[in-house]
């Protein structure tokens, strides 16, 4: 099977231990990671989100300033983030019920080595059909604003030069193809030159 280009991730663990921290770590797949960044309080992991993108986040609940349940549910909300949140059975249940629609991954602390790898693992997949989907979109939306642009140029021409549809759209077709340059482009300038 042909080896796939892996992306890179950027992870977030929000914790005040540093015991959690160190078995984070130590059961983190190898590889795949751009940065693997650390914030203490659920404030602070917000601010943290606002600045930086991050694939996963992981919350060792309770934190110092809040359960944590409620930094994941805002995160999940405003972001494209897989978030897992670690927590004592006491509070599994409980919080499972409360995160589990918006798709947040709950595991029992202390966890299995192999147990966090392979959450880890399955949201790093998540996060490559994000990805994904992302780039379809950009994709469809340039494709989009390229018609929208071309139309536009395709009634200037048709009113300023007074021709054809068919032929305003061929001019801008022998446009782009004599200067080697997109369509878009071609039908940018016309709107700014005749428009």
């Amino acid at each position: 099977m042909p080896q796939k280009e892996k992306r890179v991730n950027s992870i977030l663990i929000v914790s005040g231990s540093e015991q959690f921290d160190a078995q984070v770590n130590s059961a983190m797949p190898d590889g795949g990671f751009i940065a693997v960044d650390k914030r203490r309080t659920a404030t602070l992991a917000r601010r943290a989100v606002l600045d930086k993108k991050y694939d996963i986040v992981i919350i060792n609940a309770p934190l110092s300033d809040e359960m944590g349940y409620d930094l994941a549910l805002d995160i999940c909300e405003e972001y494209n983030t897989s978030v897992i949140i670690a927590t004592p059975p006491e509070l599994f249940d409980a919080i499972t019920d409360y995160v589990a629609d918006a798709g947040v991954m709950v595991i029992l602390k202390p966890f299995q080595k192999y147990t966090f790898t392979l959450a880890v693992k399955y949201l790093i997949g998540i996060q490559e059909r994000f990805a994904r989907y992302e780039e379809k979109i950009a994709k469809t939306e340039e494709k989009l604003e390229e018609v929208k642009l071309v139309s536009q140029a395709k009634i200037i021409l048709m009113e300023r030069k007074h021709i054809s549809e068919k032929e305003a759209h061929r001019l801008i077709g022998k446009e782009a193809m004599d200067h080697s340059v997109s369509r878009k482009m071609v039908a940018r300038s016309i709107i700014d030159s005749l428009g």
